[in-house]
């Protein structure tokens, strides 16, 4: 199963992690470079991309999976 790629604020720029691991695939100085990695790296693995605030809360969600839709339930 594909892990969820995790973009995050850390104190020397921004992290791409997969859900996991301990250690960074990447660290970017902007958030908007971050993305493009994380994208890549979710498209890849058909995984969910989840890009975080500054704060720690999560700002916005894409799926590169292989979702139904329209979406059940």
């Amino acid at each position: 199963m594909a892990k969820n790629v995790h973009v995050t604020k850390k104190e020397n720029g921004w992290s791409v992690k997969t859900a996991g691991s301990e250690k960074a695939v990447k660290i970017t100085p902007t958030q908007k470079e971050a993305i493009a990695v994380g994208k890549s790296i979710a498209q890849n693995q058909k995984s969910e991309l989840i890009i975080h605030r500054t704060d720690g809360k999560i700002r916005e969600k894409n799926s590169y999976g292989n979702d139904s839709y329209p979406p059940k339930g």
